[in-house]
Protein backbone atom coordinates (compact mmCIF):
# COMPACT_ATOMS: atom_id res chain seq x y z
CA UNK A 1 0.00 0.00 0.00
CA UNK A 2 3.15 2.00 0.26
CA UNK A 3 3.34 4.74 -2.86
CA UNK A 4 5.42 3.71 -5.60
CA UNK A 5 7.18 5.77 -8.66
CA UNK A 6 4.72 4.30 -11.25
CA UNK A 7 2.89 7.40 -12.88
CA UNK A 8 -0.63 6.69 -13.53
CA UNK A 9 -2.18 9.05 -15.91
CA UNK A 10 -5.19 11.11 -15.69
CA UNK A 11 -7.91 8.76 -16.69
CA UNK A 12 -6.45 6.00 -14.56
CA UNK A 13 -6.30 8.08 -10.97
CA UNK A 14 -10.34 9.52 -12.16
CA UNK A 15 -11.28 6.20 -12.87
CA UNK A 16 -9.87 3.88 -10.32
CA UNK A 17 -9.32 6.59 -7.14
CA UNK A 18 -10.70 6.23 -4.04
CA UNK A 19 -11.53 7.89 -0.55
CA UNK A 20 -9.46 5.93 1.98
CA UNK A 21 -9.77 5.41 5.63
CA UNK A 22 -6.21 4.13 7.10
CA UNK A 23 -4.75 3.86 10.65
CA UNK A 24 -3.19 6.77 11.72
CA UNK A 25 0.05 4.52 12.63
CA UNK A 26 0.54 3.01 9.44
CA UNK A 27 1.54 6.45 7.93
CA UNK A 28 4.96 5.81 8.15
CA UNK A 29 8.01 9.57 8.30
CA UNK A 30 9.81 7.90 5.29
CA UNK A 31 6.36 8.55 3.36
CA UNK A 32 4.52 11.06 5.07
CA UNK A 33 6.19 13.74 3.00
CA UNK A 34 5.07 13.13 0.04
CA UNK A 35 1.12 12.64 1.59
CA UNK A 36 1.00 16.42 2.51
CA UNK A 37 -2.86 16.59 1.20
CA UNK A 38 -3.68 13.72 3.91
CA UNK A 39 -5.06 14.35 6.61
CA UNK A 40 -6.10 13.23 10.18
CA UNK A 41 -9.64 13.24 10.40
CA UNK A 42 -10.49 11.51 13.74
CA UNK A 43 -8.47 9.74 16.97
CA UNK A 44 -6.00 6.79 15.15
CA UNK A 45 -8.00 7.69 11.46
CA UNK A 46 -6.49 9.24 8.46
CA UNK A 47 -7.96 10.08 5.18
CA UNK A 48 -6.38 9.71 2.09
CA UNK A 49 -6.83 8.90 -1.64
CA UNK A 50 -6.04 5.07 -2.80
CA UNK A 51 -5.75 3.74 -6.43
CA UNK A 52 -7.45 0.46 -6.57
CA UNK A 53 -5.20 -1.58 -9.04
CA UNK A 54 -5.58 -5.15 -10.79
CA UNK A 55 -2.67 -6.17 -8.58
CA UNK A 56 -2.42 -3.94 -5.47
CA UNK A 57 -3.56 -0.79 -4.22
CA UNK A 58 -1.84 2.25 -4.25
CA UNK A 59 -1.48 5.04 -1.89
CA UNK A 60 -1.61 8.70 -4.33
CA UNK A 61 1.00 11.17 -3.69
CA UNK A 62 1.13 14.93 -3.74
CA UNK A 63 2.22 14.94 -7.04
CA UNK A 64 -0.51 12.79 -8.16
CA UNK A 65 -2.74 15.02 -6.42
CA UNK A 66 -1.58 17.83 -7.92
CA UNK A 67 -1.90 16.23 -11.65
CA UNK A 68 -5.48 15.86 -11.45
CA UNK A 69 -6.33 18.83 -9.05
CA UNK A 70 -7.56 18.03 -5.60
CA UNK A 71 -11.08 18.84 -6.28
CA UNK A 72 -11.80 17.01 -9.35
CA UNK A 73 -10.09 13.83 -7.93
CA UNK A 74 -12.21 14.56 -4.39
CA UNK A 75 -14.99 14.30 -5.97
CA UNK A 76 -13.81 10.83 -8.66
CA UNK A 77 -12.61 9.47 -5.13
CA UNK A 78 -15.96 10.07 -3.61
CA UNK A 79 -18.23 8.58 -6.38
CA UNK A 80 -16.21 5.43 -6.47
CA UNK A 81 -16.31 5.31 -3.46
CA UNK A 82 -20.25 5.96 -3.30
CA UNK A 83 -20.33 2.10 -6.22
CA UNK A 84 -18.74 -0.17 -3.79
CA UNK A 85 -20.77 -3.14 -3.21
CA UNK A 86 -22.01 -3.53 0.35
CA UNK A 87 -24.09 -6.23 2.23
CA UNK A 88 -26.81 -4.51 4.22
CA UNK A 89 -27.68 -6.60 7.76
CA UNK A 90 -29.67 -5.81 10.64
CA UNK A 91 -28.52 -7.41 13.77
CA UNK A 92 -30.87 -7.63 17.15
CA UNK A 93 -28.34 -7.29 20.22
CA UNK A 94 -29.40 -6.70 23.61
CA UNK A 95 -32.74 -4.78 23.11
CA UNK A 96 -31.06 -3.08 19.85
CA UNK A 97 -30.37 -3.51 16.27
CA UNK A 98 -26.85 -2.21 14.85
CA UNK A 99 -26.64 -2.24 11.09
CA UNK A 100 -23.72 -4.19 9.69
CA UNK A 101 -21.82 -3.03 5.78
CA UNK A 102 -19.98 -5.54 4.20
CA UNK A 103 -18.10 -6.83 1.48
CA UNK A 104 -14.97 -7.83 -0.36
CA UNK A 105 -14.32 -4.65 -1.30
CA UNK A 106 -11.12 -3.36 1.09
CA UNK A 107 -13.13 0.18 0.82
CA UNK A 108 -15.96 -0.42 2.67
CA UNK A 109 -14.80 0.96 6.14
CA UNK A 110 -14.10 4.16 3.98
CA UNK A 111 -18.06 4.71 3.82
CA UNK A 112 -17.79 5.57 7.32
CA UNK A 113 -15.91 9.04 5.98
CA UNK A 114 -20.11 9.58 4.23
CA UNK A 115 -22.09 7.58 6.49
CA UNK A 116 -25.25 9.69 5.45
CA UNK A 117 -24.64 8.98 2.14
CA UNK A 118 -23.88 5.53 2.28
CA UNK A 119 -26.63 4.81 4.49
CA UNK A 120 -29.44 6.56 2.19
CA UNK A 121 -27.91 4.38 -0.78
CA UNK A 122 -27.90 1.31 0.58
CA UNK A 123 -30.65 1.13 2.88
CA UNK A 124 -32.98 3.96 1.48
CA UNK A 125 -33.72 5.57 5.03
CA UNK A 126 -32.01 8.83 5.79
CA UNK A 127 -30.08 9.00 9.39
CA UNK A 128 -31.46 11.40 12.16
CA UNK A 129 -30.21 14.36 12.89
CA UNK A 130 -27.77 13.57 15.50
CA UNK A 131 -26.23 10.99 13.08
CA UNK A 132 -25.43 7.72 13.76
CA UNK A 133 -22.51 5.70 16.70
CA UNK A 134 -19.93 3.89 13.84
CA UNK A 135 -17.35 1.66 14.23
CA UNK A 136 -14.90 0.63 11.30
CA UNK A 137 -12.72 -2.35 13.02
CA UNK A 138 -11.59 -3.35 9.29
CA UNK A 139 -11.41 -2.30 6.13
CA UNK A 140 -14.16 -4.42 4.97
CA UNK A 141 -16.97 -3.79 7.45
CA UNK A 142 -18.62 -1.00 9.52
CA UNK A 143 -21.33 -1.41 11.40
CA UNK A 144 -23.42 1.58 12.86
CA UNK A 145 -26.33 2.69 14.75
CA UNK A 146 -28.68 5.76 13.97
CA UNK A 147 -29.26 7.84 17.33
CA UNK A 148 -32.78 8.38 17.01
CA UNK A 149 -34.14 6.47 20.36
CA UNK A 150 -33.16 5.71 23.92
CA UNK A 151 -31.35 1.76 22.81
CA UNK A 152 -28.23 4.24 21.82
CA UNK A 153 -27.47 3.48 25.64
CA UNK A 154 -27.33 -0.26 24.48
CA UNK A 155 -25.77 0.04 21.63
CA UNK A 156 -22.25 1.93 22.87
CA UNK A 157 -21.61 -0.81 24.89
CA UNK A 158 -22.36 -3.45 22.03
CA UNK A 159 -20.75 -1.42 19.46
CA UNK A 160 -17.48 -1.17 21.37
CA UNK A 161 -17.35 -4.94 22.46
CA UNK A 162 -17.50 -5.73 18.92
CA UNK A 163 -15.32 -3.04 17.46
CA UNK A 164 -12.55 -4.38 19.62
CA UNK A 165 -12.78 -8.13 19.30
CA UNK A 166 -13.58 -7.94 15.23
CA UNK A 167 -10.28 -5.20 15.56
CA UNK A 168 -7.91 -8.25 17.23
CA UNK A 169 -9.42 -10.84 15.12
CA UNK A 170 -9.48 -9.76 11.18
CA UNK A 171 -7.23 -9.28 8.40
CA UNK A 172 -6.70 -5.57 7.08
CA UNK A 173 -7.36 -3.97 10.93
CA UNK A 174 -8.41 -0.69 10.46
CA UNK A 175 -9.67 0.95 14.18
CA UNK A 176 -10.96 -0.73 17.33
CA UNK A 177 -12.38 2.38 18.58
CA UNK A 178 -16.00 3.82 18.34
CA UNK A 179 -17.07 7.03 16.76
CA UNK A 180 -19.61 9.19 16.33
CA UNK A 181 -20.46 10.10 12.99
CA UNK A 182 -22.35 14.03 13.09
CA UNK A 183 -22.88 16.28 10.58
CA UNK A 184 -19.75 14.78 8.45
CA UNK A 185 -17.32 14.37 11.00
CA UNK A 186 -16.08 11.72 13.17
CA UNK A 187 -16.19 11.81 16.88
CA UNK A 188 -13.84 9.34 18.99
CA UNK A 189 -15.80 8.04 21.72
CA UNK A 190 -12.81 5.76 23.07
CA UNK A 191 -10.05 6.47 25.29
CA UNK A 192 -7.02 4.49 25.33
CA UNK A 193 -4.86 4.12 28.25
CA UNK A 194 -1.34 4.73 26.70
CA UNK A 195 0.63 3.07 29.76
CA UNK A 196 -2.12 -0.12 30.41
CA UNK A 197 -3.50 0.13 26.69
CA UNK A 198 -7.07 -0.58 28.44
CA UNK A 199 -9.80 1.17 26.83
CA UNK A 200 -13.10 2.97 27.99
CA UNK A 201 -16.11 4.71 26.75
CA UNK A 202 -15.92 8.68 27.26
CA UNK A 203 -18.94 10.15 24.81
CA UNK A 204 -18.14 14.47 24.51
CA UNK A 205 -20.78 16.36 26.81
CA UNK A 206 -22.95 17.36 24.07
CA UNK A 207 -23.52 13.50 22.98
CA UNK A 208 -24.13 12.85 26.79
CA UNK A 209 -26.91 15.64 27.24
CA UNK A 210 -28.54 14.32 24.16
CA UNK A 211 -28.87 10.28 24.98
CA UNK A 212 -29.84 11.24 28.41
CA UNK A 213 -32.47 13.19 26.50
CA UNK A 214 -33.14 10.41 24.22
CA UNK A 215 -33.50 7.39 27.67
CA UNK A 216 -35.96 9.84 29.08
CA UNK A 217 -38.30 10.66 25.93
CA UNK A 218 -37.71 6.78 24.93
CA UNK A 219 -38.42 4.44 28.38
CA UNK A 220 -42.08 7.12 28.66
CA UNK A 221 -42.86 6.25 25.07
CA UNK A 222 -42.84 9.67 23.79
CA UNK A 223 -40.34 8.61 21.40
CA UNK A 224 -39.59 4.97 19.87
CA UNK A 225 -38.30 3.52 16.97
CA UNK A 226 -40.81 3.19 13.79
CA UNK A 227 -40.41 -0.87 14.12
CA UNK A 228 -41.20 -0.30 18.72
CA UNK A 229 -43.11 -3.38 20.05
CA UNK A 230 -46.30 -3.06 22.10
CA UNK A 231 -47.77 -5.02 24.71
CA UNK A 232 -50.93 -4.73 23.79
CA UNK A 233 -54.16 -3.21 24.90
CA UNK A 234 -54.85 -6.05 27.19
CA UNK A 235 -51.09 -5.91 28.26
CA UNK A 236 -51.31 -2.17 28.80
CA UNK A 237 -54.58 -2.43 30.90
CA UNK A 238 -53.02 -5.05 33.60
CA UNK A 239 -49.91 -2.90 33.79
CA UNK A 240 -52.20 0.14 34.58
CA UNK A 241 -54.42 -2.30 37.49
CA UNK A 242 -51.43 -3.22 38.65
CA UNK A 243 -49.49 0.02 39.00
CA UNK A 244 -52.86 1.67 40.67
CA UNK A 245 -53.26 -1.34 43.16
CA UNK A 246 -50.01 -0.41 44.62
CA UNK A 247 -50.31 2.55 45.14
CA UNK A 248 -52.39 1.15 48.19
CA UNK A 249 -49.42 0.36 49.83
CA UNK A 250 -47.07 2.93 49.14
CA UNK A 251 -49.27 5.91 48.77
CA UNK A 252 -47.55 8.22 45.79
CA UNK A 253 -44.62 5.67 44.94
CA UNK A 254 -45.20 4.71 41.65
CA UNK A 255 -47.72 7.53 40.94
CA UNK A 256 -45.83 8.34 37.70
CA UNK A 257 -45.56 5.01 36.29
CA UNK A 258 -48.53 4.63 36.67
CA UNK A 259 -49.61 7.68 35.04
CA UNK A 260 -47.48 6.60 31.85
CA UNK A 261 -49.11 3.22 32.04
CA UNK A 262 -52.73 4.79 31.96
CA UNK A 263 -51.75 7.61 29.01
CA UNK A 264 -50.42 4.58 27.29
CA UNK A 265 -53.71 3.15 27.63
CA UNK A 266 -55.57 5.85 26.76
CA UNK A 267 -53.76 6.10 23.73
CA UNK A 268 -53.87 2.18 22.82
CA UNK A 269 -57.61 2.61 23.45
CA UNK A 270 -57.47 4.72 20.05
CA UNK A 271 -56.12 2.18 17.60
CA UNK A 272 -59.19 0.02 17.27
CA UNK A 273 -61.91 3.18 18.26
CA UNK A 274 -60.19 6.05 16.32
CA UNK A 275 -63.06 8.83 17.25
CA UNK A 276 -63.38 7.64 21.12
CA UNK A 277 -67.08 6.69 21.01
CA UNK A 278 -66.81 3.71 23.02
CA UNK A 279 -66.87 3.77 26.63
CA UNK A 280 -63.89 1.95 27.94
CA UNK A 281 -62.13 4.32 25.61
CA UNK A 282 -63.35 7.23 27.60
CA UNK A 283 -62.71 5.42 31.04
CA UNK A 284 -59.07 5.09 30.03
CA UNK A 285 -58.48 8.55 29.32
CA UNK A 286 -60.57 9.66 32.16
CA UNK A 287 -58.07 7.38 34.11
CA UNK A 288 -55.35 8.98 32.66
CA UNK A 289 -56.50 12.57 33.62
CA UNK A 290 -57.09 11.66 37.30
CA UNK A 291 -53.26 9.87 37.60
CA UNK A 292 -51.98 12.96 35.64
CA UNK A 293 -53.24 15.66 37.78
CA UNK A 294 -52.78 13.41 40.93
CA UNK A 295 -48.71 12.85 40.39
CA UNK A 296 -48.68 16.91 40.12
CA UNK A 297 -51.39 18.00 42.49
CA UNK A 298 -52.14 15.43 44.56
CA UNK A 299 -56.08 13.67 44.90
CA UNK A 300 -58.65 12.44 47.19
CA UNK A 301 -59.81 8.79 46.99
CA UNK A 302 -61.35 7.77 43.89
CA UNK A 303 -62.50 5.30 41.36
CA UNK A 304 -60.35 4.54 38.46
CA UNK A 305 -62.30 3.38 35.84
CA UNK A 306 -60.06 1.36 33.08
CA UNK A 307 -62.56 -0.24 30.92
CA UNK A 308 -63.48 -3.97 30.45
CA UNK A 309 -64.59 -3.81 33.75
CA UNK A 310 -61.65 -3.09 35.60
CA UNK A 311 -61.52 -0.67 38.44
CA UNK A 312 -58.94 -0.13 40.80
CA UNK A 313 -58.89 2.59 43.45
CA UNK A 314 -56.51 5.50 43.80
CA UNK A 315 -55.65 6.40 47.60
CA UNK A 316 -55.74 9.81 48.69
CA UNK A 317 -52.54 11.26 47.19
CA UNK A 318 -50.02 14.26 48.62
CA UNK A 319 -49.27 16.85 46.19
CA UNK A 320 -45.80 16.03 45.50
CA UNK A 321 -45.05 17.43 42.42
CA UNK A 322 -41.60 15.84 40.55
CA UNK A 323 -39.30 17.33 38.37
CA UNK A 324 -40.76 15.86 35.04
CA UNK A 325 -41.43 18.69 32.55
CA UNK A 326 -42.94 16.17 29.97
CA UNK A 327 -45.50 14.20 32.25
CA UNK A 328 -46.64 17.81 33.17
CA UNK A 329 -47.19 18.79 29.63
CA UNK A 330 -49.09 15.49 28.99
CA UNK A 331 -51.13 15.89 31.90
CA UNK A 332 -52.15 19.52 31.25
CA UNK A 333 -52.99 18.53 27.27
CA UNK A 334 -55.18 15.36 28.81
CA UNK A 335 -56.83 18.36 31.27
CA UNK A 336 -57.53 20.48 28.39
CA UNK A 337 -58.49 17.67 25.59
CA UNK A 338 -61.10 16.30 28.51
CA UNK A 339 -62.54 20.08 29.40
CA UNK A 340 -60.88 19.70 33.25
CA UNK A 341 -60.89 23.21 33.94
CA UNK A 342 -60.21 22.66 37.68
CA UNK A 343 -57.49 20.15 37.06
CA UNK A 344 -55.68 22.93 34.35
CA UNK A 345 -55.66 25.69 36.65
CA UNK A 346 -54.48 23.47 39.67
CA UNK A 347 -51.49 22.18 37.44
CA UNK A 348 -50.53 25.79 36.39
CA UNK A 349 -49.69 26.67 40.36
CA UNK A 350 -47.58 24.03 40.28
CA UNK A 351 -44.12 25.63 41.18
CA UNK A 352 -42.32 26.36 37.80
CA UNK A 353 -39.22 25.94 40.03
CA UNK A 354 -39.92 22.10 40.33
CA UNK A 355 -40.13 21.73 36.63
CA UNK A 356 -37.44 24.19 36.05
CA UNK A 357 -35.40 21.30 38.22
CA UNK A 358 -36.26 18.33 35.32
CA UNK A 359 -32.51 18.88 33.76
CA UNK A 360 -33.60 16.10 30.67
CA UNK A 361 -35.20 18.66 28.60
CA UNK A 362 -33.93 21.64 26.38
CA UNK A 363 -35.13 24.86 27.39
CA UNK A 364 -37.84 25.53 25.18
CA UNK A 365 -39.70 22.82 26.65
CA UNK A 366 -39.54 25.10 30.01
CA UNK A 367 -40.64 28.10 27.75
CA UNK A 368 -43.72 26.37 26.68
CA UNK A 369 -45.03 25.23 30.09
CA UNK A 370 -44.46 28.97 31.05
CA UNK A 371 -46.57 30.06 28.39
CA UNK A 372 -49.42 27.60 29.10
CA UNK A 373 -49.18 28.58 33.06
CA UNK A 374 -49.26 32.19 32.06
CA UNK A 375 -52.24 31.66 29.54
CA UNK A 376 -54.14 29.81 31.68
CA UNK A 377 -53.77 31.29 35.12
CA UNK A 378 -54.95 34.51 33.58
CA UNK A 379 -52.57 36.53 36.10
CA UNK A 380 -50.23 37.88 33.20
CA UNK A 381 -51.45 40.08 29.91
CA UNK A 382 -51.55 38.92 26.27
CA UNK A 383 -48.27 40.18 25.76
CA UNK A 384 -46.76 38.41 28.81
CA UNK A 385 -48.01 35.57 26.48
CA UNK A 386 -46.46 36.34 23.12
CA UNK A 387 -43.24 37.04 25.22
CA UNK A 388 -43.10 33.83 26.66
CA UNK A 389 -44.19 32.13 23.55
CA UNK A 390 -41.84 34.08 21.35
CA UNK A 391 -39.24 32.69 23.89
CA UNK A 392 -40.44 29.38 23.59
CA UNK A 393 -40.44 29.24 19.69
CA UNK A 394 -36.62 31.06 19.53
CA UNK A 395 -35.25 28.61 22.03
CA UNK A 396 -36.77 25.29 19.98
CA UNK A 397 -34.70 26.69 16.64
CA UNK A 398 -32.16 24.94 14.89
CA UNK A 399 -28.76 25.14 16.90
CA UNK A 400 -30.45 25.62 20.24
CA UNK A 401 -31.30 22.14 21.39
CA UNK A 402 -29.67 19.19 22.63
CA UNK A 403 -31.75 16.56 24.33
CA UNK A 404 -34.14 16.12 21.96
CA UNK A 405 -33.16 15.28 18.32
CA UNK A 406 -34.15 17.87 15.65
CA UNK A 407 -37.13 15.39 13.94
CA UNK A 408 -38.45 15.02 16.88
CA UNK A 409 -38.62 19.08 18.16
CA UNK A 410 -40.16 19.69 14.76
CA UNK A 411 -42.42 16.95 14.08
CA UNK A 412 -43.99 16.73 17.20
CA UNK A 413 -42.73 19.25 20.43
CA UNK A 414 -43.13 22.27 18.19
CA UNK A 415 -46.75 21.30 16.24
CA UNK A 416 -48.83 22.22 19.91
CA UNK A 417 -46.71 25.49 19.84
CA UNK A 418 -47.10 26.85 16.04
CA UNK A 419 -51.30 25.82 16.62
CA UNK A 420 -51.00 28.05 19.89
CA UNK A 421 -49.46 30.77 18.16
CA UNK A 422 -52.10 30.59 15.28
CA UNK A 423 -54.50 30.08 18.03
CA UNK A 424 -53.71 33.63 19.59
CA UNK A 425 -53.61 35.36 15.81
CA UNK A 426 -57.39 34.68 15.78
CA UNK A 427 -56.88 33.23 12.86
CA UNK A 428 -59.30 30.41 11.91
CA UNK A 429 -57.73 29.52 8.00
CA UNK A 430 -54.15 29.62 9.38
CA UNK A 431 -55.07 27.35 12.33
CA UNK A 432 -56.61 24.69 9.93
CA UNK A 433 -54.05 24.56 7.81
CA UNK A 434 -51.60 24.15 10.25
CA UNK A 435 -53.16 21.60 12.13
CA UNK A 436 -53.42 19.28 8.81
CA UNK A 437 -49.56 20.34 8.90
CA UNK A 438 -49.02 19.02 12.15
CA UNK A 439 -51.06 15.40 11.61
CA UNK A 440 -48.93 15.24 9.01
CA UNK A 441 -45.79 15.06 10.78
CA UNK A 442 -47.37 12.97 13.85
CA UNK A 443 -48.18 10.35 10.99
CA UNK A 444 -44.29 11.04 9.44
CA UNK A 445 -42.79 11.04 12.60
CA UNK A 446 -44.01 7.43 13.98
CA UNK A 447 -44.14 5.65 10.03
CA UNK A 448 -46.79 3.00 11.06
CA UNK A 449 -45.52 2.04 14.35
CA UNK A 450 -47.78 0.13 16.55
CA UNK A 451 -46.36 2.15 20.08
CA UNK A 452 -49.30 3.75 21.71
CA UNK A 453 -48.66 7.12 21.00
CA UNK A 454 -48.92 7.22 17.28
CA UNK A 455 -52.56 6.60 17.25
CA UNK A 456 -52.98 10.19 19.05
CA UNK A 457 -51.42 13.47 18.37
CA UNK A 458 -52.01 14.65 21.97
CA UNK A 459 -50.57 17.84 21.58
CA UNK A 460 -51.98 19.19 18.27
CA UNK A 461 -55.73 17.62 20.00
CA UNK A 462 -55.22 19.89 23.29
CA UNK A 463 -54.75 23.11 21.21
CA UNK A 464 -57.89 21.52 18.63
CA UNK A 465 -59.82 21.20 21.69
CA UNK A 466 -59.06 24.59 22.70
CA UNK A 467 -59.61 25.92 19.36
CA UNK A 468 -63.08 24.01 18.53
CA UNK A 469 -64.39 25.76 22.12
CA UNK A 470 -63.14 29.43 20.54
CA UNK A 471 -65.59 28.19 18.02
CA UNK A 472 -62.97 27.43 15.20
CA UNK A 473 -64.35 25.19 12.25
CA UNK A 474 -62.26 22.14 13.06
CA UNK A 475 -62.77 19.20 10.06
CA UNK A 476 -64.36 16.25 11.51
CA UNK A 477 -62.78 12.53 10.56
CA UNK A 478 -59.14 14.06 10.99
CA UNK A 479 -56.39 11.11 11.59
CA UNK A 480 -54.87 11.48 15.36
CA UNK A 481 -57.86 13.68 16.41
CA UNK A 482 -60.22 11.56 18.04
CA UNK A 483 -63.54 13.15 17.19
CA UNK A 484 -66.17 12.35 20.33
CA UNK A 485 -62.99 13.80 22.63
CA UNK A 486 -62.85 17.06 20.24
CA UNK A 487 -66.23 17.76 20.05
CA UNK A 488 -67.01 16.51 23.63
CA UNK A 489 -69.63 14.43 22.64
CA UNK A 490 -67.93 11.78 25.06
CA UNK A 491 -66.84 13.89 27.36
CA UNK A 492 -68.15 12.50 30.59
CA UNK A 493 -68.07 13.36 34.75
CA UNK A 494 -64.41 12.68 36.26
CA UNK A 495 -64.22 12.23 39.68
CA UNK A 496 -63.41 16.11 41.09
CA UNK A 497 -59.61 15.86 42.37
Amino acid sequence: MNPDHTSPDNGELLQGTYARLLPAGSISPEIAGSLRYARLVADGLVFAYALDRPTDIRLLTDPDVERVGLKELGRAAYENLMRVPVTHEEIPVEGTILHSFYGDSPFVGSLALFLSAAVLRVTGESLPEAGALVVMPSRHNLVYHPIADGTVIDAVNCLASYALGAFEDGPGALSPQVYWWHRGSLISLTVIDEHTRAFSIQPPSSLIGLMGGLVRLDSDGRLASPKAATAGTAGITRSAAEAIAGLAQHPGHGLGEAFASALALAHARCATDPEAARVETWDAWATAVQLGSALFTGARPQDCQLGDDVVRRLPATPAVPPADARAWLDALYLSIVCRQEERIHRLCRVPLETLHQDDSVDAYVLHWIDTLRTYFSGHGSMNEVVEKLVATMETSGPGETSHAPVEFVNGIDYQPIALFHRLLARDPDTFASTLGEALTEHAAHWNGSAAPRAHVALGPLAMASLAFDQGYPIAPAQPYLPLFLLNRERIEEIPSP
